[in-house]
């Protein structure tokens, strides 16, 4: 095998896909090969590096300089400079103020330091569509040790004092799980992987099976291992395209290594994975509704007992996990439960991937230890909000979690902690708001996408969220009643404990929550008709300050509706029965005269 004595990693996830990393890879090798240096350094296509808002991102090694925001145009440059004189190209850098040596290494960068990677690992370091690369990084070692030295009763045992609990938003201890499939009396068992992501904002489980596929493969192997299955199923949404095809390619890889299929390694341990495209019903990410998908009926939830574990697929006893439960799976074997349970809380064992979006600088897929703040998150992996606005808010768990405020900035990450304050881990969607963002309206927000992916068949969760929204849109359309506030505290209530599954008994929880720490947004909307950050459109109004305006006539000329008047150079007006409230006049305005009340 050849040596080199560079490699290039270009990130090829589907943010950095989407940014145009795909035709950065082309302009590369061909510089390298003008350059004559395609023999001397390597060119890696790797899978997500976490920092999305700042791809296309480019890792030189081995000193570890970390690129981003890379064009096409860029790559003669960089080959030019860096890869055949040595000169780091400052300009390309994270942050253009740091020195070559402040990030001799990106690891050093506060948005990776402040991380501990065990589930994102092999994220950004491996080529995914190269099983030789895994195997390099201890692949498969984990399933070699299980097949070759611990009985299926001494796996279990390892997942039980791991304390690794599931990461799709249960928080269920997955070792039990697993036990109570195994003692399931039958020959035939699946297991199953949840990769039925649909959260809005949320691409943790996406980007693992795009950047590191053989992790979930190996660990539903070891699962499969310890239960008595002999087959699985991956169920992917079909919207994502390239963590599909890298899967196959995977599977395809494994099973011509027999790492995957007949007698695995030369046991009498066989183990076959599908994968089962979705369709994008939210509810399919239910485990009933996911199995009732896979054997081709409408994915609908059905009444728990039985549980999946004594009649699942096919009415055989069955085990789903998600992505991320499975990806951690290798490495607490190859480690030992009591280094994961050396990491994270009393009760909330190891790491948590999140998906960090919304108003703060740096988003993307960050992986804390439990116990971690959230102020840490926000504040110094993520870097602060967003044009140094004020914190308001960070909605967690996705549309089935909870707004938590500023008062919750230091409350460690964990299943009890989030529990308590009113919210859920969940998956790990991580949405943060700022001072202009209306937190009724995120409340709206998020119960519009549930009560659309409510599937219809249990009247709480079909009818009551119905309601739940109309009352919600009249609030925001100031057309809201002394007394709502009330009524959708008792209908979110209903809903929670009446609701046939896990979607309608979590659907309530962002307007819970949001009437809890802001009540006081609420009760504006209702008795004073105003939205408090501007963001409504119906109770908002704009309006010019005399004794700013310039009478430029800017603000004039872009409005659309021909709503402002005024002569040149003496203060305008703005016909509030004529505005449509776009705040293209605000925009325009040079001395910020207009604002919007």
């Amino acid at each position: 095998m050849p040596t080199y004595r560079s490699h290039v990693l270009v990130c090829g996830g589907t943010g950095c896909v989407s940014s145009g990393s795909a035709k950065l890879q082309e302009a590369l090798q061909k510089e390298l090969g003008k350059q004559g240096l395609d023999k001397e350094i390597l060119l890696v296509q790797t899978g997500c590096h976490g920092m999305c808002e700042a791809g296309p991102i480019m890792v030189v090694y081995p000193e570890g300089t970390f690129y981003t925001h890379v064009k096409p145009e860029d790559a003669a440059e960089i080959v030019e400079e860096h890869l055949l004189k040595g000169r780091v190209v400052q300009r390309l850098l994270h942050k253009e103020d740091l020195t070559a040596e402040a990030v001799a290494h990106y690891k050093e960068l506060p948005f990776y330091s402040k991380q501990m990677r065990i589930t994102l690992r092999n994220c950004g370091y491996i080529n995914p569509d190269n099983i030789d690369e895994y195997i390099g990084r201890d692949g498969y070692q984990g399933l070699a040790k299980v097949l070759q030295d611990l009985s299926r009763d001494d796996v279990i045992n390892e997942m039980k004092t791991s304390g690794l609990r599931g990461r799709g938003g249960g928080g269920f201890p997955t070792g039990m799980k697993w036990e109570f499939c195994k003692k399931s009396p039958g020959d035939k068992k699946f297991v199953i992987c949840n990769a039925d992501e649909g959260d809005p904002g949320a691409f943790m489980d996406r980007s693992l099976l795009e950047g590191d596929p053989h992790a979930i493969l190996e660990g539903m192997a070891i699962g499969a291992y310890a239960m008595g299955a002999d087959e699985g199923y991956i169920y992917c949404r079909a919207e994502y395209p390239l963590a599909i095809k890298r899967l196959h390619q995977a599977i395809a890889q494994a099973e011509e290594y027999g790492l995957l299929g007949k007698n695995i390694m030369g046991t009498d341990f066989s183990f076959e994975i599908h994968v089962k495209e979705g369709a994008g019903a939210f509810v399919c990410g239910e485990e009933t509704a996911l199995m009732a998908s896979i054997e081709g009926q409408r994915g609908m939830p059905r009444p728990r007992p039985p549980f999946p574990a004594n009649k699942g697929l096919w009415e055989k006893p069955s085990n789903i996990n998600n992505v991320e439960t499975w990806a951690n799976v290798a490495q607490i074997i190859l480690h030992g439960g009591a280094w994961y349970a050396s990491v994270g809380t009393e009760k909330s064992k190891g790491t948590k991937v999140f998906a960090l979006t919304g108003k703060v600088k740096n988003t993307g897929l960050v992986e804390v230890p439990m116990g971690t703040t959230i102020r840490e998150v926000v504040f110094e992996i993520g870097g602060g909000i967003l044009n140094d606005k004020k914190f308001k808010a960070v909605q967690i768990g996705g549309p089935s979690g909870g707004c938590l405020t500023e008062e919750h900035l230091d409350l460690p990450i964990s299943y009890e902690s989030l529990t308590a304050a009113g919210a859920i881990m969940g998956s790990g969607g991580l949405v943060v708001v700022d001072e202009d963002t209306c937190m009724v309206d995120v409340a709206k927000f998020f119960l519009e996408f549930t009560q659309a992916e409510s599937c219809g068949k249990c009247v709480p969760c079909r009818e009551g969220t119905k309601k739940m929204l109309d009352i919600l849109t009249r609030i925001t359309e100031g057309k809201g009643q002394e007394g709502d506030i009330e009524k959708l505290q008792y209908l979110g209530t209903q809903i929670k404990d009446a609701s046939l599954c896990g979607l309608g008994q979590t659907a309530p929880n962002p307007v819970l929550t949001t009437i809890r720490y802001f009540r006081h947004e609420y009760e504006a909307h209702i008795k004073d008709k105003k939205c408090p950050a501007g963001a409504c459109v119906a109770l908002t109004s704009f309006v010019i300050d005399p004794a700013k305006c310039i009478g430029c006539t800017k603000c004039a000329r872009v409005c659309p509706v021909n709503a402002i008047t005024g002569e040149i150079k003496k203060p305008h007006v703005i016909d509030a029965e004529k505005c449509v409230k776009c705040g293209a006049c605000a925009e325009a305005c040079p001395v910020k005269a207009i604002s919007r009340r």
